[in-house]
């Protein structure tokens, strides 16, 4: 038994494409693409009318854990670091275990809502890190997203909390299966010292994957780790070996050309996040400099890459350097194939059928040739009616299959208020 997409327009992204085909279904993949196909006996045959079919979103660098702190009360600040003291890491110091599920139901439910299925997560819950993975993939799985997660290992908590931080992102790694994977995370270089850095190379190792961290996204990430550890981030990194074609930096909105120009030739993938960078006023990120494999994350904010993408394309034209948005977003499907070894975003046969039904009925003609300005212009999270994950519809009729959105909510501002009044209390 199968499910046939019947009279769809099917988009994909790079190569530009906008083709009225049918697909089939089967299990988890895409098994025929054709003009006309014929459902078999058994097949669910749904009519699509003319609706798009688009590949299902990737947020390329994600805080899940950052799902409870919308709206919580802040205090004055005036510089990059007084956010990072007194405000973020005081936030993750007061999430509990099951904080840290509850924001990652939360924020996977917002994610399955906008049309992002994969959300590659770098986590940090300092007072409770071991289990944490797990406890951010049960959070996903109860929504159906797709994971890829890893904990963002520190020495801000001396050796010790380095030492669990390891042990969290490297075991989660060895044992992830299904729709989830595992990464070596790690918080900004200022942070790390030499053990630390020594520890990841041998992490990375172990588990045959890559390193997910912050990079530059404000000069203080140079600053202090010159200061501390005497030299500039990207130069140790590079000189540990810790970059590769498996590498997810996020921000790189602070870098020498000569910086960044290391880190592309890594193959290193580059996530450019310029709602977080707007939010927190870092500045432009060159993001047209990004090289090939460059794309786009939602760091802590709503896994929206539709406004992401927007937002990514108008700040690079307004700095005068305008980004393929196009290919920022395949990149995202190319990064998630690369982490789950199996074809992620292409809607062709043998793909894991991850995608989304939009009711965008566009006012002007539709095609390859314009696809991105719709996509900057047109198209937004507002249009996704239904989405698949793996084969199985995870929201249809705009409404999630698997959760109750109402209980996921109470259960979030519950967690928020609790986590809040810790911060308050110090």
């Amino acid at each position: 038994m199968g499910t046939v997409l019947k009279g769809g327009n099917v988009v994909e992204l790079e190569p530009a494409v906008v083709e009225r085909v049918d697909l089939r279904i089967e299990g988890e993949r895409i098994v025929a693409r054709g003009p006309d196909l014929r459902p078999g006996p058994e097949d669910e045959v749904v009519a699509l009318s003319g609706k798009l079919v688009f590949p299902g979103l990737v947020s390329a660098h994600h805080r899940l854990h950052m799902s409870l702190g919308r709206g919580m009360p802040e205090p004055k600040l005036d510089s990059y670091q007084e956010v990072l003291e007194k405000v973020r890491w005081r936030y993750e110091g007061a999430l509990d275990g099951d904080a840290v599920q509850v924001a990652a139901c939360a924020g996977g439910l917002e994610a399955l809502q906008c049309g992002t299925t994969t959300l590659f997560d770098w986590h940090s819950s300092p007072k409770a890190i071991s289990g944490s993975l797990v406890r951010v993939a049960r959070g996903l799985h109860e929504v159906g997203v797709r994971g890829v997660l890893s904990y963002a290992v520190t020495d801000r908590m001396g050796a010790v909390g380095r030492e669990e931080g390891l042990e969290e992102t490297v075991g989660f790694a060895r044992k992830a299966k299904g729709r989830f994977r595992g990464q070596v995370g790690a918080g900004p270089t200022f942070t790390l010292g030499n053990d630390a850095l020594e520890g990841l190379k041998e992490a990375l190792a172990s588990t045959n994957t890559g390193l997910h961290l912050p990079l530059a996204e404000d000069p203080l990430d140079e600053k202090l780790s010159v200061e501390r550890h005497g030299a500039a981030p990207v130069s140790r990194l590079m000189d540990n070996g810790l970059l590769s074609p498996k590498s997810l930096m996020a921000h790189a909105g602070h870098l020498a050309w000569a910086d960044l120009a290391q880190v592309i030739s890594t193959g290193a993938w580059l996530v450019h996040t310029p709602r977080s960078n707007q939010r927190l006023e870092v500045g432009y990120a060159p993001a047209l400099k990004f090289g090939a494999r460059a794309t786009l994350g939602a760091d802590w904010l709503c896994a929206d890459l539709f406004a992401e993408a927007q937002a990514a394309y108008l700040r690079s034209q307004e700095a005068g350097q305008p980004i393929d948005v196009l290919r920022y977003l395949a990149n995202g499907h190319r990064l998630a194939t690369q982490a789950f070894d199996t074809p992620v975003g292409p809607l062709r046969e043998g793909a894991l059928a991850d995608l989304l039904i939009l009711d965008y009925l566009p006012a002007t003609p539709l095609s390859a040739e314009n696809l991105a300005w719709h996509v900057v212009f047109g198209l937004g999270s507002r249009h996704v009616e239904a989405v698949m994950v793996e084969g199985t519809w995870r929201l249809w009729a705009r409404r999630p299959l698997s959760v109750n959105p109402t209980v996921v909510a109470d259960q979030a501002r519950e967690a928020a208020s609790a986590v809040w009044a810790r911060m308050a209390g110090g």
